[in-house]
């Protein structure tokens, strides 16, 4: 039988030059990661069975990659590939995570106990497997396979999946984040969602500080990037890098303030380079992930109020697809 892009019979080498992306910037740790993940799609699960490949998240912005940064994939598989085959692949998935250092092979109760925090939340997941109609119905749970009850009460979905639209590349097959763009619509509520759920993670990190080996700065500085992403997001509709928010958050910031503010933000990035737990940083964490949403919450507000134009959907333009071959 035969795909419309590809047969069953195709080699490696021909899907290294069909899977394509600009991966400038990309560290060695990640190419060698989407190398083995080539190999592995040819060799035990079968091009034909996807619809689309997409990069997206820091390792797009070779300026936002960091020591804490992990290497986001989602693979969109067609409808008739059954859910039970999925659940197998991922096993192979895993296996690619641990081998290149992008998730912790202990199993010991404490990182038992991590990774059930990462598998609800998707934090440090690197791949992430779901079907072409689940992407097309915008079913958030199934999408990035976290927890159902989790992500309905505390997941930002639009700003979450509107995130993923514009800070993304279409390594492999359909460009399909057309289908759903039209459906982005940052509210409220999801603003108070991200609030949350971040504070969660932020009060967690606190918690397992004083066990060093847990490495609990790296969920904190999640905690506050994603206050910041969201909250751009919602303030003005784009994926701007970390530097372009902070800016922007430091401005909304009463101008004895901001001094204050941005040594903070300082801090942060320095800690996204050189990760340790630092508790005198984490403490403030809560305080300032209330800060960012409500500072976010208020602009929208006033320019609401001013009949201004709100940013609450992504821009008309999507990147488009760069096609260079894969190089290893």
């Amino acid at each position: 039988m035969q795909d419309s892009n590809i047969t069953e019979t195709e080699t490696d080498e021909t899907i290294k030059k069909k899977i394509s992306s600009n991966l400038e910037g990309i560290n060695s740790q990640s190419k060698n990661y989407i190398k083995d993940i080539v190999n592995l799609i040819n060799k035990e699960i079968g091009i034909n069975k996807i619809v689309s490949i997409l990069l997206f998240g820091s390792q797009r912005q070779n300026h936002e990659s960091t020591a804490v940064s992990d290497c986001d994939l989602l693979f969109i598989f067609k409808n008739r590939v059954s859910n039970s085959h999925i659940r197998e692949i991922e096993k192979y998935f895993i296996s690619l995570e641990i081998k290149h250092n992008f998730r912790d092979s202990r199993s010991d109760i404490l990182h038992y106990m991590l990774n059930v925090l990462q598998n609800t939340t998707g934090m440090f997941m690197s791949h992430f497997l779901t079907k072409e109609r689940f992407w097309n119905e915008m079913i958030f749970y199934k999408i990035f396979r976290v927890n159902r009850v989790f992500s309905a009460i505390f997941a930002p979905k639009h700003i979450v999946l509107g995130n993923v639209i514009q800070n993304s590349t279409i390594l492999y097959g359909e460009d399909l984040r057309e289908t759903i763009k039209p459906h982005i619509h940052a509210s409220i509520s999801e603003m108070l969602s991200s609030m949350t759920m971040n504070l969660f993670i932020s009060f967690f990190s606190i918690l397992i500080g004083p066990l060093r080996a847990l490495n609990s700065i790296k969920y904190q500085l999640e905690a506050i990037k994603w206050s910041l992403k969201a909250s751009n997001f919602y303030c003005f509709g784009d994926t701007e890098s970390l530097l372009k928010a902070i800016e922007r958050f430091v401005s909304f910031e009463k101008t004895n303030k901001q001094e204050k503010t941005r040594k903070f933000f300082t801090e942060f990035l320095s800690l996204r380079e050189t990760p340790i737990n630092d508790f005198k940083f984490m403490a403030r964490c809560p305080i300032r992930i209330l800060k960012i949403h409500a500072k976010a919450i208020v602009y929208r507000k006033t320019i609401k109020r001013k009949a201004l134009r709100i940013p609450s959907k992504p821009p008309d333009t999507i990147p488009n697809k760069i096609f260079f071959p894969l190089q290893f």
